[in-house]
């Protein structure tokens, strides 16, 4: 049997599409391509396939084989150009070159395919500056961008903003489980954030007329499974088609969460000691509710960030999905499961900021240091300049400013055992729900 680098060198995957339906018309709106491995190998399953090349440290180079060869199908078909083509993507794949030899159809796909890159609340959280920025190079080309297995886990609903994805993917387990509490979470979260965007809502997994119903019910306008049809290759365009549409680009700020807050709302003069309980009170917000938010805080230097205050943010990160704490001389995980970020000779290094944000809560303080720190007063009276905001498009974009700044998440040596028992958990998972055939790669 060929060994995984032979594989790898060969280009040897294999690409099936499965058919993506408006629920109302029923026309076609477009296809998800779907990688396997060779046929019979026991790099057959997706996951299997992905697992083996992480383990080489390959899996960003097996990213962009698979998209490039998803492509290249398409281009050769010509697909019409109305119908929207669904591609996986691990954001470490934008974090090295295109491979030389896949650089010329990743262009011309650029040019002639509509393309929507799936993305999960897994890859946002693991490495939000890689995301951010494919997600950027996404929408350059003028393609979309979707979140895919929305409510396998609840913390894809705090970090769904951050994304603002076209096509928001609800997870095939919600229509497996209509009547459950999480479920009627995911769905409201799910219907606001598209009622304020306009994002089309596509349901995954759909097998019978009853998970249809169902599917309508939470809102899905776009429909996918084996009650459509099962993966298979490409077909010939002989039926109606429909184009899904696609939102305006998120603007790109490139300006601190201050100078983001402060450019629309009234900023007021006071000292550390007052601002200190407007800054607890946001952070008790991060620990309210069921579904944990999203908390970023910028803390200037490193002597700031207490242990009083690393415990707190400890606690909270235990179960929100994304903590991080920012400043001069913090390092990756200043505090256990809170991500960090050193800033040096950054303007942000004169901010206080805390942030939060999730699927129904938004709120900012943004804060900027008057440079009076050596007063005689002592730390307490120094002074700065603030702003709050409740107004979620504010928030979201000055939190945004702040992901760009997050180092990827350190992660174990790829070659150790644990890869491979998580792929055969994984795939043992993926067989229960249908999944090997149904999709997802």
């Amino acid at each position: 049997m060929p060994d995984i680098h032979d594989l790898l060198d060969r280009r040897a995957v294999a690409t099936v599409f499965q058919p993506l339906i408006d629920i109302e018309s029923g026309m076609l709106a477009g296809y998800e391509a779907l990688t396997r491995g060779p046929a019979g190998s026991s790099w057959e399953s997706p996951v299997a396939l992905f697992a083996a090349a992480r383990a080489v440290g390959r899996e960003a180079e097996l990213d962009w084989i698979c998209r490039a060869a998803a492509y290249r199908i398409a281009l050769d078909a010509g697909l019409d150009r109305r119908l929207t083509l669904f591609v996986n993507m691990e954001p470490t794949a934008w974090r090295i070159a295109c491979p030389a030899d896949l650089a010329p159809v990743v262009e011309q796909a650029r040019k002639r395919l509509r393309v929507v890159t799936e993305m999960t609340e897994r890859a946002l959280a693991d490495d939000p500056a890689a995301v951010l920025s494919a997600a950027a190079n996404c929408r350059e080309a003028g393609w979309g961008v979707a979140l895919d297995d929305v409510g396998a886990d609840p913390m894809s609903l705090a970090l769904m903003p951050f994304i603002q994805p076209d096509v928001v993917k609800l997870d095939m387990g919600l229509l497996r489980a209509p009547d459950d509490p999480h479920t009627a979470r995911v769905v409201a979260a799910v219907y606001a954030y598209a009622e304020s965007t306009g994002a089309t809502v596509l349901a995954e997994g759909i097998e019978t007329a009853a998970q249809l119903s169902t599917a309508r019910t939470m809102g899905a306008t776009v429909g996918q499974g084996w009650h459509y049809g099962r993966p298979a290759p490409l077909p010939g365009q002989a039926t109606p088609v429909t184009a899904l549409p696609l939102l305006a680009a998120p603007v790109q700020d490139d300006r601190t969460p201050f100078e983001i807050v402060s450019a629309v709302r009234p900023v007021t003069r006071t000292t550390k000691a007052r601002l200190m309980p407007m800054s607890r009170h946001l952070e008790a917000l991060a620990g309210d509710g069921p579904e944990p938010p999203v908390l970023l805080a910028c803390f200037q230097h490193a002597r700031h960030f207490t242990p009083a205050t690393a415990e707190r943010f400890r606690r909270v990160a235990a179960y929100s999905p994304l903590v991080a704490a920012l400043g001069a001389g913090l390092d990756d995980e200043p505090a256990t499961g809170v991500r960090g970020a050193c800033l040096s000779g950054d303007r942000l290094n004169g901010e206080w900021n805390v942030i939060v944000l999730g699927p129904h809560r938004a709120a900012a303080l943004v804060a900027r240091d008057l440079g009076n720190e050596a007063d005689d007063a002592g730390e307490s009276h120094r002074g700065f300049e603030f702003a709050i905001t409740h107004d979620r498009a504010l928030v979201v974009r000055a939190a945004r400013s702040l992901l760009r700044h997050i180092a990827p998440v350190r992660v174990p040596d790829p070659s150790a055992a644990w890869a491979v028992d998580l792929s055969v958990q994984a795939l043992h998972a993926e067989v229960e729900a249908g999944g090997v055939l149904s999709g997802g790669r």
